[in-house]
């Protein structure tokens, strides 16, 4: 039952986020954490979501905005460290509200707040017309690169705060999603170094058959992307993310996430 639920909603996520360049982890861990312990289960969709871009990088590379890249990239390696060192020495985060709802309870940190909020933002400015031609300079991606390398190793929200940046980069729909694909990877190699522990404890032999068809499945979601790229529009490429932030900063902003 797992390994079908899983397979499933992989293929689907990877579709999915293909184009919006991110989102295939936050889709995907809750339906791991249903079968999983939660830290096996972060462990099992990091192994997807890296091999999975690691996959979409082959597919895309000769896309890649090489300026942006550095720029971008570069700064978020170091800052995707700090940030993940700083999260290896907070035990308890402190709790900014916390409710209930149907029986569970929701906890909103004050980080996760912060994030949700800068996505909605970003989000609501490329839905509004007068803002749509706004764009960011090469010059300004380094701190787009800072921002999202650094809430990515806190939180594990990095995609996110990358894609409201690059999206409004001025790179075509091609080039969005390649230069995403490629600054993303580098980002996984550097929190892999300091998750590792967590890898190992989860046990990746004895979950290999749950972690082949997922992968497989996240591949062959990138591989129908890949094909109906030439069919999706920038427009329709900026919307879908503009959709998914927005959706993402409501979760992580009412504790959900």
């Amino acid at each position: 039952m797992e390994i079908v639920a899983v397979s499933v909603v992989a293929l689907l996520a990877s579709l999915l986020t293909f184009f919006s360049g991110f989102g295939l982890g936050t889709i995907l861990t809750p339906v791991m954490v249903f079968f999983f312990p939660i830290e096996v289960a972060i462990a099992l969709t990091g192994v997807v979501h890296f091999t999975n871009n690691i996959f979409k990088l082959i597919l895309v590379r000769q896309d890649i905005n090489r300026n942006v890249l550095i720029r971008f990239g570069i700064p978020a390696i170091f800052a995707s460290f700090l940030g993940a060192w700083l999260l290896t020495g907070i035990t308890d985060m402190p709790v900014l509200y916390s409710y209930s709802n149907g029986g569970s309870k929701f906890e909103v940190l004050p980080v996760n707040l912060i994030i949700g909020v800068l996505l909605v933002v970003f989000a609501v400015l490329e839905l509004i017309p007068a803002f749509k031609r706004l764009q960011f300079g090469e010059d300004k991606m380094i701190y787009g690169g800072l921002l999202s390398g650094f809430f990515g190793g806190l939180t594990g929200i990095q995609g996110a705060v990358r894609s409201a940046f690059l999206i409004k980069a001025g790179l075509s729909k091609e080039g969005y999603i390649a230069t995403g694909v490629a600054i993303a990877c580098l980002i996984d190699v550097s929190r892999l170094s300091v998750y590792s522990t967590r890898v190992i404890e989860a046990d990746l032999v004895g979950n290999l058959p749950l972690l082949i068809p997922a992968i497989l499945s996240a591949m062959t979601g990138a591989l129908i992307g890949k094909r109906l790229l030439k069919k999706v529009t920038l427009e329709l490429v900026k919307n879908l993310v503009a959709i998914m932030l927005i959706i993402i900063g409501v979760l992580l902003g009412s504790g959900i996430i």
